[in-house]
């Protein structure tokens, strides 16, 4: 079966949002498949951020349905989303500098102890298991994630969503600032996680990186849906038209 064949992860449906009498969010929908890539372009104030923060829950929607596998749920905060098995990795990392990776991975889910204590030997056990799944080149099991790579940073980020069951994987802006070697290490990630059936939102300003991390493209511009396209249908130049000037190839050639 093809993603294209395969019923939605999840759908946003003709959703809206104002802020202060003003559409941040104007009648948009937008879906995802399992083991799926989507970007979501567009200039600062598109919109696509607060579309996201929708499906996370940070924001309440105006007007619109969601839908989780096929079925219609309200998402009203984060822990609604996470209900969903619905992760955001969001640019920040939200790690703790000084701790580990295993106890970045169980922040505030710490394993315990018969006894009540927090149960570290069993936590870098599960840290090792998953990070070995996700990237088997990590080995800086014992050292702060201050002390680790923008690429690594983002390994135990994207373990804490996938370990805590994430079927729906919001990422923002994964590559920024990183090096040619630390972004094809999050692509392989990221292709990781599509053969397990994970679904991806991926929110960037980088039409290069959204050409090759993902399967499909929405741009938004002044709140709106420009269009949704196949990225092996398109080029660069197309999409960058579609962010500056508002207009979907695919509608153009059908004229």
């Amino acid at each position: 079966m093809t993603q294209q064949t395969q019923a939605p992860l999840v759908e946003l449906k003709n959703i809206s949002i104002a802020f202060g009498g003003i559409k941040a969010v104007d009648d948009v929908s937008v879906d995802l498949r399992p083991g799926e890539v989507v970007g979501l372009l567009g200039h600062n104030g598109a919109g696509k951020s607060t579309l996201i923060k929708v499906l996370s829950g940070a924001y309440a929607k105006d007007a619109g349905e969601i839908f989780i596998n096929g079925e219609q749920v309200e998402i009203d905060s984060p822990r609604d989303a996470r209900a969903n098995n619905i992760e955001t990795i969001y640019q920040t990392l939200a790690l703790a500098d000084n701790l580990d990776a295993a106890s970045n991975l169980f922040l505030g889910r710490e394993l315990m102890t018969p006894f009540g204590l927090v149960d570290d030997a069993a936590m870098e056990a599960e840290c090792r298991k998953i990070m070995g799944r996700l990237n088997p080149n990590f080995q800086k099991f014992n050292e702060p994630v201050s002390a680790l790579s923008g690429g690594q940073r983002q390994s135990v980020a994207i373990a804490r969503a996938v370990y805590f069951n994430a079927r729906i994987l919001i990422m923002d802006e994964p590559t920024a600032a990183l090096g040619p070697h630390e972004t094809q290490m999050v692509a392989d990630l990221i292709q990781q996680l599509k053969a397990q059936g994970i679904g991806i939102f991926l929110i960037d300003h980088d039409v290069h990186s959204v050409m090759e991390l993902c399967d499909r493209a929405s741009v938004m511009k002044n709140g709106q849906l420009v269009g949704t396209v196949n990225i092996a249908d398109v080029t660069d130049d197309d999409l960058l038209s579609m962010i500056i000037l508002g207009k979907n190839p695919t509608e153009e050639a059908n004229k």
